[in-house]
């Protein structure tokens, strides 16, 4: 698999996670899709992997596909990311898992395009969905899809704080920190149900689904989780 470009651009997650990694180095117990990460519905949204193919896409340390793989008995669990820091940490971490858990350093969309038809599930919690252009993202997601596989999601329901999220396709650019420390920006989508429903359904995607799941406590941080589920047209 081909790594992203060297030097094309900073790498904008080499800071998150590192303190946890440093400190809680075991598979979850548990598999959330909330924004919190304390409940809700958990694996069983994606029905019974055992001995089928899936990807997360934007693992990041790759703990759901690590919880995945001791408990659910899936063939293989693809943890891809751009991140190099973050497949870093994926490989330190869960490297024991192998060959069932393969993190694999790339650039999501363009690893889907390289793997058309190869996955029976393909799910995103809080990653790559929320950081790509879902223009260009939920089409090779459907591609890289076998007929009739299961596309899973979760993403804010609005902005952290409140503020609605947006009635079209557009990002808004969100503080992050160059590897050195240099204050900047990167792209996040937070679009309303009907936006990603259209963008699923040009997609190529049916029986699509969207779910809006509540914080369990209500805080400054808090925010609505939109679960997202839909299939590959057969």
């Amino acid at each position: 698999m081909t790594s992203p470009a060297q030097g094309a651009a900073p790498d904008l997650w080499h800071h998150y996670g590192r303190t946890r990694t440093d400190t809680d180095r075991s598979v979850p117990g548990s598999f959330s899709w909330v924004w919190a990460q304390d409940g809700g519905p958990g694996a069983e949204v994606l029905g019974d992997i055992t001995g089928l193919t899936v990807a997360d896409l934007g693992a990041g340390a790759a703990r759901h596909a690590a919880h995945l793989v001791t408990r659910s008995a899936p063939a293989r669990v693809d943890a891809v990311d751009a991140s190099l820091a973050q497949h870093t940490m994926a490989c330190d971490l869960y490297g024991h898992l192998a060959p069932s858990l393969r993190p694999v350093h790339a650039d999501v969309a363009e690893h889907l395009d390289g793997h058309p038809g190869e996955y029976d599930v393909i799910y995103s919690v809080f990653g790559a969905l929320d950081f790509t252009d879902p223009r260009r993202l939920l089409p090779a997601a459907a591609s890289a899809l076998r007929p009739g596989g299961l596309f899973a999601a979760s993403t804010l329901g609005h902005y952290i704080g409140g503020a609605p999220a947006e009635p079209d396709v557009q990002h808004t650019d969100i503080p992050a920190r160059t590897p050195d420390g240099v204050p900047t920006t990167m792209q996040r989508w937070v679009l309303q149900e009907h936006v990603w429903e259209k963008l699923l359904d040009e997609a190529g995607f049916t029986a699509i689904s969207i779910d809006r799941l509540p914080p369990t406590a209500s805080g400054p941080r808090s925010a609505d989780t939109l679960l997202l589920r839909a299939y590959r047209s057969r």
